[in-house]
């Protein structure tokens, strides 16, 4: 199978609160997460503004990406977002755009 599937941060306005997720198509998890239609934690904690995603072509290695970063303590998790995304820009309309 040679499909995209990425690992994704998404935080809160605040930017306090970290959510790390994995999908096939960021752009319809990104629009499930912005319009509240998960329950649980993203949206009680209005985490929907994504700060930062890898893309990769084999879901297995997605998913153990997805473990790795989530075993993380928080600190590592925001020196792996300074180093693409130094501002926490939420680059969720650039993904919208694409």
């Amino acid at each position: 199978m040679n499909h995209n599937f990425f690992i994704y941060i998404v935080t809160n306005f605040n930017k306090m609160v970290l959510y790390i997720g994995v999908t096939n198509d960021l752009k319809r998890r990104l629009y499930e997460h912005e319009n509240g239609l998960s329950e649980g934690f993203t949206k009680k904690y209005k985490c929907f503004y994504l700060v930062y995603y890898e893309c990769f072509t084999n879901i297995n290695q997605a998913i153990e990406r997805e473990k790795q970063l989530k075993g993380w303590k928080r600190e590592k998790k925001v020196n792996l977002i300074n180093e693409l995304n130094p501002n926490w820009n939420f680059l969720n309309k650039e993904i919208k755009e694409e």
